[in-house]
């Protein structure tokens, strides 16, 4: 056997260890790089499933700006021909109260004209009635008796003239008296006759020009509700395009060999209105602030009735900022969306995620469970800007 020199032994325990940690530098390293690959994977994924995502609520916004400003050019070509007919309506209003007025000043005329014939025949009425009392003195054949007391022929002709002239004059003032009261009379009938129709015609006109002032100002107010909703779209466009231009840098950084994981930036969550997936299929069975049974209380959520187990999944994108049991909403998953936006989904009967898990639009959270009313259902709220909104106006419509 050969002797070794001393230490050897111990230098050579020394040079295996050394071998030894070297190796498991290098194992941690290969792992800390794997991890770090599968990290700006990861990430690269979900930043462009986010930027996809943009991408298409743009051109959906895009397009609803597009069809708004139709809508809009159509609105204001209504609107012109409703105000020309409302001009036109108002025009035939005041022709028709010209008209009105025209004829109640007939009317009022042909009553002056009436009461001063009443007035006229009043005072000739005394004197023919002392005339035919007279004749009535004298009998039946009074004017013959008239004519027979004369003493010659000359006063003979002159009395029969007399009596017949008057005679013919009072047949006539009679006749003539009667006629134009009669015909005063018709003439008065058939004019307030005409002012009925005058006055039915104003009220027509009046009404008409009254629907087109409604017409116009309905129209005026929609041309002002496409304006909100066009300038909505336009601010909402320009927030996805600034998130989408963040998430453009975020894949560039991560395109860097041996860059860490950069932070995926969330997208908004107020251009999504009207967008949202739901959480889970089913049925709407407690709408938004009613009071569903044994609450005793309205909620600012709803409740989706589904089968026990079914999937729930995250409507947006966003940080979990609570997950657990929450008295009164049985196992409870908070989404952060930022901008003081948040989903929650109750009455949970298993949780997929964990307090401070990143998750993306679409993503499971959990569990479909049965709470205690007996029957498994969602529930499900949501509040942008701090403030709780009908979930209904923010998911996707579903036609019956």
């Amino acid at each position: 056997m050969t002797d070794q020199p001393p230490g050897r032994p111990a230098a050579s325990r020394r040079a295996r260890h050394g071998a030894a940690l070297v190796a498991l530098l290098a194992v941690a390293a290969g792992a800390l790089a794997f991890a770090q690959g599968q990290s700006r994977d990861q990430a690269r994924t979900e930043a462009e499933t986010q930027a996809q995502r943009a991408a298409a609520r743009i051109q959906a916004l895009q397009q609803e700006a597009d069809a708004l400003a139709t809508q809009e050019r159509s609105v204001l070509g209504d609107l012109r021909t409703l105000e020309v007919e409302r001009e036109l309506r108002a025009a035939e209003e005041r022709q028709a109260r010209a008209g009105a007025a025209a004829v109640a000043a007939q009317v009022a005329d042909e009553r002056q004209r009436i009461e001063a014939l009443q007035q006229s025949a009043a005072q000739i009425e005394p004197a023919l009635q002392a005339r035919l009392v007279e004749l009535y003195k004298l009998g039946r054949g009074g004017y013959t008796r008239l004519l027979l007391s004369t003493r010659d022929l000359r006063e003979l002709g002159r009395a029969y003239r007399m009596v017949s002239a008057l005679s013919a004059r009072d047949r006539r003032a009679i006749a003539d008296a009667r006629q134009s009261i009669v015909a005063r009379q018709a003439a008065q009938t058939a004019l307030e006759a005409r002012q009925a129709q005058m006055a039915a015609l104003e009220a027509r006109a009046t009404r008409a020009r009254a629907a087109a002032d409604r017409a116009a100002a309905a129209r005026s107010a929609l041309l002002d509700q496409i304006d909100r909703r066009r300038d909505l779209t336009a601010r909402l466009i320009g927030e996805l395009q600034t998130a989408q231009q963040k998430l453009q840098a975020t894949l560039a950084a991560l395109a860097q060999p041996g860059t860490p994981a950069a932070a995926v930036p969330a997208l908004p969550i107020a251009p999504f209105q009207g967008a949202l997936a739901w959480p889970t299929d089913g049925r709407v069975v407690t709408p938004f602030h009613h009071a569903g049974a044994g609450a005793g209380f309205a909620r600012d959520g709803i409740e989706i009735a589904a089968p026990d187990g079914q999937v729930v999944r995250a409507v947006h994108g966003g940080t979990v900022a609570f997950a657990g049991p929450f008295t009164g909403f049985g196992r409870l998953v908070i989404v952060d969306h930022g901008d003081r936006s948040y989903s929650l989904y109750g009455n949970l009967g298993a949780l997929s995620v964990a307090k401070g898990d990143r998750v993306s639009a679409g993503q499971d959270v959990g569990r479909v469970g049965v709470p205690a009313t007996g029957a498994p259902r969602l529930y499900f709220e949501l509040q942008i800007d701090g403030q709780a909104v009908d979930p209904l106006q923010w998911l996707k419509a579903r036609h019956p």
